[in-house]
């Protein structure tokens, strides 16, 4: 196959005065941390990092609703819709460390529903930026909440999802209706967050 045969490739398109500034950065990082920037294997790392940064937090650039919006279609379907292993890759914004697993998005329709693919694109988005998992959660909710569930007769969740960081640490999202994060810490415990809305919310269940 030819150039001109070629039926999809895809081109990253990076902010060049943003990645330039970025790269600055993370040169005097790798200085102050006492490496030879001139090094071969560190040439060009400060502006790989700067790249590499710009696609971890590329959800700044996105509007999830707008997301959402692009396929939203009236339809009178009043059952649960599921979007489950849903892979999420974030960033906590504590120490700048990754963390990553699978989530699963439900949420009963109020007269229109979206594409698929959608929600998992939403997750991203609200995935690609800085975040603490209880956040993460919440911000997911109420996006779908706000466009396609309606206040009353609402119900919405996220169910079975593991997160796990670097450091080892065990996170579940679980539950019917409703948000819930577990968090194991250090292995001792867990604390559990909920973000509950709908009649589950109501009634405290």
């Amino acid at each position: 196959m030819t150039e001109m045969d070629k039926l999809y490739e895809r081109e990253d398109i990076y902010d060049v005065r943003t990645v330039e500034e970025l790269a600055g950065h993370y040169k005097r990082i790798l200085e102050l941390l006492g490496e030879d920037t001139s090094r071969e294997g560190l040439l060009k790392t400060p502006e790989r990092v700067a790249k590499a940064m710009a696609f971890l937090t590329k959800g700044y650039g996105e509007d999830p609703k707008e997301i959402l919006l692009s396929a939203k279609f009236r339809e009178d379907y009043r059952h649960m819709v599921v979007v489950k292993d849903i892979e999420l890759y974030s960033m906590c914004e504590h120490h700048m460390l990754p963390f990553y697993g699978k989530a699963h998005v439900a949420y009963i329709p109020n007269g229109y529903i979206t594409g698929l693919s959608k929600v998992a694109r939403v997750v991203e988005c609200f995935a690609r930026r800085f975040q603490v998992q209880e956040r993460l959660t919440v911000q997911i909710r109420d996006c779908i909440q706000e466009l396609f569930c309606g206040e009353r007769n609402s119900r919405l969740g996220a169910l079975f999802s593991s997160v796990r960081n670097t450091q080892g640490h065990d996170a579940l999202v679980c539950g019917i209706f409703l948000l819930r994060i577990r968090k194991s810490v250090a292995g001792t415990g867990r604390t559990v967050r909920k973000a509950l809305r709908g009649h589950q919310a109501a009634s405290g269940g």
